[in-house]
């Protein structure tokens, strides 16, 4: 292996994103000079580089040497939890915030209130929202409470506060709202507050997700 086209011994350290790393003289993909980080979300926090009003962002959770790189991708609102990307890689992060792309976003949602077959059939069909009717969405129960029911949520798209609304609308107003998957990629075992690089392979997925090609692509 060699770094900047020097060898490299045992201990020595690079940083794919400013260095060309080679191994048999073949240099890493391009992908992997980039930084694709999931974390794992609290609630509490914003989902932006910076807030105006002063509120803590997520950027406290990354290390100084990655926050002045990654920037969220897409956003979950200050009350929601779960998984979050942060990118330094535009095109992916453009391909799979972009409407057209219908990246599908996975969510357990605890509820107020039993939730029965008719609300099920209208988040299935689609909820008239102020700003549209939404899309057909998948939606289950998972468990149920005297008080609450736990459901799983799949939405393809990505509205301003989408999945409370909908559930407002059929009388179940949400009490807490946790992203568990997007496009294939599990939040999983990842504790609150923590965060951890992507696998090639969940890059691999993520990029065919949104019809991105991969690195062997001409």
């Amino acid at each position: 292996m060699t770094i900047d086209g020097q060898t490299a011994h045992l201990g020595s350290k690079a940083d794919p994103a400013t260095q060309v790393v080679a191994v048999d003289g073949k240099p890493l993909p391009l992908q992997q000079r980039h930084h694709y980080l999931a974390l794992h979300k609290p609630a509490g926090l914003i989902s932006t580089r910076h807030d105006p009003e002063g509120r803590p962002t997520v950027m406290t959770l990354i290390p100084d040497r990655l926050r002045k790189l990654v920037y969220p991708v897409g956003r979950l609102d200050a009350d929601s939890e779960g998984l979050l990307f942060l990118f330094d890689d535009g095109d992916l992060a453009n391909a799979l915030t972009h409407p057209r792309f219908h990246a599908p976003k996975r969510y357990q949602v605890l509820v107020a209130g039993n939730v029965g077959p008719t609300a099920l059939a209208k988040l299935r069909k689609g909820i008239a929202l102020e700003d549209g009717m939404t899309a057909p969405a998948h939606a289950k129960v998972l468990s149920r409470m005297a008080d609450t029911t736990v459901l799983e949520m799949t939405l393809r798209e990505g509205r301003k506060r989408q999945l409370r609304r909908m559930l407002e609308l059929v009388g179940h107003p949400v009490r807490r709202l946790v992203r568990v998957g997007i496009a294939g990629v599990e939040l999983g075992d990842l504790p609150p507050g923590k965060w951890r690089e992507l696998r090639p392979e969940e890059i691999e997925r993520l990029r065919r997700a949104v019809k991105l090609p991969g690195d062997d692509a001409p």
